[in-house]
């Protein structure tokens, strides 16, 4: 089993001078002590506009920090917006490539198109096209991050002459891509182009196992038609993440942070937004349904806290309860709402010193047996794959200079 840890940058009002700054140099701090505890991902994700919900709009910039700062974490964008108007897939693959050489080859590349109409409706994105031009644009930057030179292309969401994009990765062919998954309908597209599935919904193990048997079972089909240039066959799966040796005291340090989150993730589709003057937090507060007392007293009769939330032998019970389902990566949200910064901190170190450990040690036998496994799947479906054709020398465009030869030596006279 592997393990994430994840970023929206969410930040409730009501906001003071210094607040930005302060939530990102913490989460920095954040993802330099899970690197130094052996976290396997920090993913962080793309967003634009969604006030108070995620400030993180340019997840390159965090990410490229994230890299310098650390030694072993893998960075990756859970996930990158696609779609060219939000980025262009020539810019995207160019930033990919960049952030894979900085990293010295630690990223995952996650692809996603949006969701909200403050997001699509500010780059002018019609919310029906979107599924398609984001797996579009995602073949396309596959092919650019490894094709010499890239063809040309002529699209739905876009047109791009023969160019080599450069730099390359060093990841080859190029970092494992991922896809954002909400529900089932979404596992079985990421299963189907050979991508990991990022599952952003909270499910409980049961659910996680039929999502995974979804999963696994398109990409041992053959309508698994990979959309990039190898299979990434893996299942990650967030989960809430608040640790104490208490468990009311995980309940009071993280339960609200998290209940804002699945709040918001509703509101910022069903409700209406006014830029500037959200109030999400707030409404999220009128609404809520128990306080944490009340969920701490119904807690005290179960056995486990299941949902990430609890003693470290409830969170290792959730754990097992997720890898037993097939579930090969869980992903902690410890940033939501208004949890705070040392909490999170002592619940990543409490989490590595007492159940990490068990799960380390079996990862290798259990990655190992996994790729023998699906081994002559992933054969057949890079076989299926429907490949970019190369230009051969002769076919390479020629670009025009800018200038004509004759005006150039009359500029140097």
């Amino acid at each position: 089993m592997r393990f994430g840890i994840f970023y929206e940058h969410q930040l409730p009002k009501p906001w003071n001078d210094g607040d930005e700054a302060r939530l990102f140099h913490q989460a920095l701090e954040q993802v330099v002590l899970a690197d130094r505890l052996g976290y396997d991902y920090a993913w962080e994700v793309e967003h634009h506009f969604l006030e108070e919900y995620s400030h993180s709009s340019a997840p390159e910039v965090f990410l490229a920090a994230c890299a310098a700062l650390t030694k072993t974490i893998r960075v990756g964008h859970g996930i990158r917006q696609v779609i060219p108007n939000y980025n262009h897939p020539a810019r995207t693959a160019e930033g990919l490539a960049t952030l894979d050489i900085v990293s010295n080859g630690r990223l995952d590349f996650g692809i996603g198109e949006g969701a909200t109409r403050l997001e699509l409706g500010g780059f002018a994105i019609p919310a029906k096209e979107k599924r398609a031009l984001a797996l579009e644009a995602a073949e396309q930057i596959a092919n650019m991050l490894v094709m010499d030179p890239y063809p040309g292309f002529q699209g739905q969401g876009f047109s791009f002459p023969c160019r080599n994009v450069v730099p390359k990765p060093i990841q080859k062919p190029h970092p494992p891509m991922w896809m954002a998954c909400t529900n089932r309908d979404t596992i079985k597209v990421a299963a189907s182009i050979g991508v990991g599935a990022l599952a952003f919904s909270f499910v409980d193990p049961e659910e996680a196992q039929a999502w995974a048997e979804i999963y696994y079972g398109i990409i041992r089909s053959d309508d698994c038609v990979p959309i990039g240039h190898a299979v990434n066959a893996n299942l990650a799966m967030v989960s809430n993440f608040s640790v104490h040796p208490d468990r009311a005291e995980a309940i009071r340090r993280g339960q609200e942070g998290f209940e804002f989150f699945s709040y918001a993730v509703n509101a910022l589709v069903a409700h209406d937004a006014i830029p500037g003057r959200s109030t999400l937090f707030a409404d999220f507060q009128k609404s809520r349904a128990r306080s944490d007392e009340e969920i701490i007293a119904a807690s005290k009769a179960a056995a486990r806290n299941a949902n990430g939330i609890g003693t470290p032998a409830d969170i290792r019970d959730h754990v097992r309860a997720f890898r037993d389902a097939g579930v090969d990566q869980v992903i902690f949200l410890q940033q939501a709402g208004r949890n705070k910064h040392e909490h999170i901190c002592q619940s990543l170190e409490l989490f590595a010193a007492e159940v990490m450990p068990e799960f380390k040690a079996e990862v290798a036998e259990r990655e190992a047996r996994k790729a023998a496994e699906l081994a002559p799947y992933i054969a057949a479906a890079m076989a299926r794959k429907r490949w970019m054709a190369p230009l051969a020398d002769a076919d390479i465009p020629v670009v025009p200079a800018s200038r004509a030869k004759a005006q150039i030596n009359e500029v140097l006279k």
